[in-house]
């Protein structure tokens, strides 16, 4: 999958703002609240939107206030996101249009609409469109159709207006084009990486994915240690050459039912329990078992990865980031570290800023004096470093 445009209107700082042409590695930079964070939560509202309602995914982003809360201040009208983007690379481009309002005090999907764009001319083929829980959804296959007159439509009412369409009608294999959809959604993943969460000792289970948190790591090593040896041992040889001294990393079962992790330094012969390694070391490993996970994510958003790393070793990460999203993957990442940046094109650089309140969004590619330094030989960090990003610095 890649979301080539991003649009959002009315939703917190983004009052009308359309991110284009996005790459497959994305990296955003910009001062503290010009709304970095607010972009990866979009990510993360729609996945709760997936899985439960608007209701609950308003209420867990904007408190009790729920839609006035995540309604940009002072906009009238409707939250409108529209991602478009391509199931695969040789896929037509799709468009997936939400639009969110309140009825009677409550909120409601106003619009819901997938389509998809047939060539280069002619109008968008609808494969669903609902209003306040009522519509249709396409049940032949994209590929089976050559004529929009051919398309099967099924007609359906939702249990409430609330919820999405994408969310009952992706569990039917009749709606293939939906059902591709939501699963993306469902198996894309925003970090929100703690290390006093990934610490303390796990109770016994099971878990094949780093989770949002990190707090089961010691399981997803567990995991990968028994199932997928091979990608082990690539970490493990990773994490010993950015890490002085880690010769190995463990998670045993104690005959409590407990997950403990533990790393070994070549000039020990007692390994150290997590509790006593480096916030450095936790990440770094975290990281990459993010990166090699067995089953990518189709999408992942990492919020300021060099945070207790050492500057040296961010370069190594990011280019580790866009082999990721080389493979198959997408890869948004915001920083505030010039050593990060210095690992970017500028093609895979955005930059925000705030005007009277919203957030205004810039592309390093289109500014005709940062193309001329990089062209002469610079890098993205140091030219951000001095301020020629214009209007990024607070």
């Amino acid at each position: 999958m890649q979301i080539e445009s991003i649009r959002l209107k009315n939703f917190k700082c983004f009052q009308d703002v359309e991110l284009k042409n996005i790459p497959r590695f994305c990296v955003l930079v910009g001062a503290n609240g010009t709304g970095k964070s607010t972009l990866f939560n979009l990510f993360g509202f729609l996945r709760e939107a997936f899985s439960s309602n608007i209701h609950t995914a308003l209420a867990k982003m904007g408190g009790s206030r729920g839609f006035q809360e995540v309604r940009s201040r002072n906009a009238e009208g409707a939250i409108e996101i529209e991602l478009k983007f391509r199931i695969r690379g040789d896929a037509p481009l799709a468009s997936y249009f939400l639009a969110i309002d309140e009825q009677h005090g409550d909120p409601v999907i106003s619009r819901e609409l997938l389509k998809y764009r047939r060539g280069r001319h002619g109008q968008p083929w609808h494969f669903l469109d609902f209003r306040n829980g009522t519509g249709y959804a396409v049940t032949n296959e994209l590929e089976q159709v050559t004529d929009v007159r051919l398309l099967k439509r099924e007609e359906h009412t939702l249990k409430s207006p609330d919820i999405l369409a994408i969310k009952g009608l992706a569990q039917f294999e009749r709606f293939p084009v939906v059902k591709e959809l939501g699963n993306l959604i469902e198996s894309w993943h925003v970090s929100d990486f703690h290390i006093h969460r990934a610490r303390p000792i796990q109770e016994a289970g099971y878990a094949e994915h780093l989770s949002t948190e990190g707090e089961n790591l010691s399981l997803v090593v567990q995991f990968l240690y028994t199932r997928h040896r091979p990608i082990f041992d690539t970490i493990l040889t990773k994490l010993a050459q950015r890490v002085p001294g880690i010769s190995q990393v463990k998670s045993k079962t104690t005959e409590e039912g407990r997950v403990l992790l533990s790393f070994q330094d070549a000039a020990f012969s007692d390994p150290f329990l997590a509790r006593h390694v480096s916030d450095g070391t936790i990440k770094m490993l975290a990281y990459l078992i993010l990166l090699h996970d067995p089953k990518p994510h189709p999408l992942l958003c990492v919020e300021e990865p060099e945070n207790q790393l050492y500057h040296s070793l961010l370069v190594e990460l990011a280019e580790e980031f866009r082999t990721y999203a080389r493979q198959g993957g997408q890869v948004f990442v915001s920083t505030h570290s010039p050593d990060f940046l210095n690992a970017t094109t500028i093609d895979e650089v955005f930059w925000l800023t705030k005007k009277q309140g919203y957030t205004r969004v810039h592309r390093a590619r289109n500014d005709e004096q940062l193309v001329a330094f990089m062209n002469d030989g610079d890098q993205m960090g140091y030219l951000w470093k001095q301020g020629l990003f214009p209007g990024v610095e607070p």
